[in-house]
């Protein structure tokens, strides 16, 4: 895990056994909680624990932190996660620099460490209630976040609430999920789940390099026509808050449990399906609330370039209007992955036009690039003036949005979604004339169409 180095240094400090009858929260500079002690840290809440673990059917020890009140141990974070200890001699400790040490044999092993941004004249551990590990400065408030080190800062397969997913623009700093290889081993997995800030924000689920799965873009007050299961959309779901940050330093999402008495948390498992969790206090149990990648057009492009998926339709593929299968022996046999082409291949130097698809969850933003305007006439225009644009979208996040190349994973609702503006030939459209100022306009009747030449 790159949180921590290797250190190849012997640690010269008086160590001393960690052991209280009383649950705390912290470790002061050379406090030692031994993993065969059976103690561990406890946030002030009594929500959280810090200690070691061993997962199920392995004999492997890590160092994690889970939720102290389920029966059912859930680990939300692991330290030492591609490093596992191999019998119970581990201990943890943090130094007067303020790195965090975990070693083996009676601390004469020195496995891994924490890398620290800055260095500590008093530093301590201590899990906060939020299941947040930080390493700080004693006496230090929580309030600034002007934390040393922390664990937050470090995703592993699990999102709890305050933890961030995207971008600290002035640092570079990265958060994103990565799934476990099995649930005997929490080993880096195949998958990540990561927030792409081109263009609009989007979050690709990946399998290695390949793109397996894309939320949409937030537009300014949601996840682009995203849908839970069973047609839900995020935007009626009202157990927990989301929290989206997008200015000149961050690009984040994150997200709060309106009900401060609930647990819950998104887990990428080692599948790759992203799954959001409740605890279920009654039962004693994980409630599954739902599952992204449900859906028959959740995984990436199903229906090829430029074409358009329709999970109520059957076949769930079909082309927009102005486009026809690439290869239509493929699109009737049910292999979309050709895609769509434009029936009249576009012409900088002919009359050309959009058509307005409403309710879609709008293209990868791979070939996107963002243009600042005010409305959507300018961006229309900005759009026209461009031969490569050949979409273009209006948010509430981004004025103008504009696309270059093929479309890609485009999905088509009953309702929700946003509207998409594609770029085609004139002729595609049934259109009235009218003279404005200077130029000649054409707009739309039931096409739902709009030039400019």
């Amino acid at each position: 895990m790159e949180v921590f180095l290797l250190l190849f240094f012997c640690l010269a400090f008086t160590t001393f056994n960690f052991k209280t009858s009383t649950a705390t929260d912290f470790l002061t500079v050379n406090q030692i909680l031994r993993d065969n002690s059976s103690e561990a840290l406890v946030s002030t809440n009594g929500t959280f624990a810090f200690g070691f673990f061993s997962p199920w059917n392995s004999t492997n020890r890590y160092l994690g932190i889970w939720f102290n009140n389920v029966p059912d141990q859930t680990v939300v974070w692991v330290a030492n996660r591609d490093s596992p200890l191999t019998d119970l001699s581990g201990a943890v400790t943090i130094v007067a620099n303020g790195s965090i040490v975990i070693s083996q044999n009676s601390m004469k092993n020195i496995v891994l460490s924490s890398n620290p941004s800055t260095t500590s004249n008093n530093p301590i551990l201590q899990l906060l209630s939020t299941g947040n590990l930080v390493v700080k400065e004693i006496g230090s408030d929580d309030i600034s976040n002007n934390y040393i080190w922390q664990s937050f800062d470090y995703p592993c397969d699990t999102l709890i609430p305050g933890m961030k997913l995207g971008w600290d623009l002035t640092t570079g700093q990265n958060w994103f999920l990565t799934s476990w290889k099995s649930l005997q081993d929490p080993s880096a997995g195949l998958y990540t789940y990561k927030l792409d800030i081109k263009g609009l924000p989007q979050v690709h689920l990946c399998r290695g390099s390949d793109i397996v799965y894309r939320s949409g873009p937030w537009d300014g007050v949601m996840w682009d026509g995203l849908r839970l299961g069973g047609g839900l959309q995020m935007k009626g779901f009202q157990i927990f808050k989301s929290i989206f940050i997008y200015n000149s330093n961050y690009i984040y999402f994150s997200f709060d449990n309106n009900d401060n008495n609930m647990i819950s948390r998104f887990l990428v498992d080692s599948s790759g399906v992203l799954n959001y969790f409740t605890w279920n206090q009654k039962s004693n149990e994980w409630f599954l609330m739902f599952s992204l990648q449900k859906d028959l057009c959740d995984a990436y492009s199903r229906c090829g370039p430029n074409g358009i998926c329709n999970g109520n339709q059957v076949p769930i593929c079909h082309c927009p209007t102005g486009f026809v299968p690439k290869v239509t022996e493929e699109w009737y046999s049910m292999d979309w992955s050709s895609g769509c082409v434009p029936r009249k291949p576009l012409n900088c130097s002919t009359n050309e036009g959009f058509m307005r698809f409403p309710n879609l969850k709008l293209p990868d933003n791979s070939y996107a690039m963002q243009s600042i305007t005010t409305n959507q006439e300018n961006c229309a225009d900005a759009c026209l003036r461009n031969c490569s644009c050949v979409a273009y979208a209006t948010t509430e996040l981004i004025d103008c949005v504009m696309w270059f190349g093929d479309l890609l994973d485009v999905s088509e609702f009953n309702d929700g979604g946003d509207e998409l503006y594609v770029r085609m030939a004139a002729s595609e459209l049934g259109m009235f004339l009218f003279l404005t100022q200077s130029r000649l306009c054409i707009n739309f009747v039931f096409t739902h169409a709009s030039f400019r030449y």
